[in-house]
């Protein structure tokens, strides 16, 4: 951990180029989170998601693909847990939890092309 006066290094550890964030219905239940229940034809923002660790902490960033600007990001300090939960019914979806200045929001996210994954496999 960095002390007063230094800082931690950030390292990038995934680079997703385009990827589609769609607002997720609230859960009614325990039922498991479905892609197929979202509206995957309009995604709600496009971008790019950077994967970083910063000490023991991973970041989940989501950025304007151009600019850079920061749309939101999820710490997780561990996986599985509750910052990143994967989609019953994908691969190549799963749901993160935001949190912000205005409170704690859910989202889907999903990527183009099928491949890499964000946990490896």
């Amino acid at each position: 951990m960095a002390t007063e006066g230094q800082f931690e290094y950030e390292s990038v550890l995934c680079v997703k180029p385009e990827v589609n964030v769609y607002r997720i219905p609230p859960r009614s239940s325990n039922r498991a989170i479905r892609a197929a229940d979202w509206k995957l034809d309009a995604p709600d923002w496009s971008g790019r998601m950077r994967v970083v660790a910063r000490g023991k902490v991973a970041y989940v960033k989501l950025e304007d693909k151009i600019s850079g600007e920061l749309f939101a990001q999820a710490p997780v300090d561990e996986y599985p847990g509750i910052a990143v939960e994967t989609v019953s019914d994908s691969s190549r979806y799963f749901v993160l939890r935001i949190q912000d200045d205005n409170g704690v929001w859910t989202v889907g996210r999903g990527h183009f092309k099928i491949g890499k994954q964000i946990t490896g496999s």
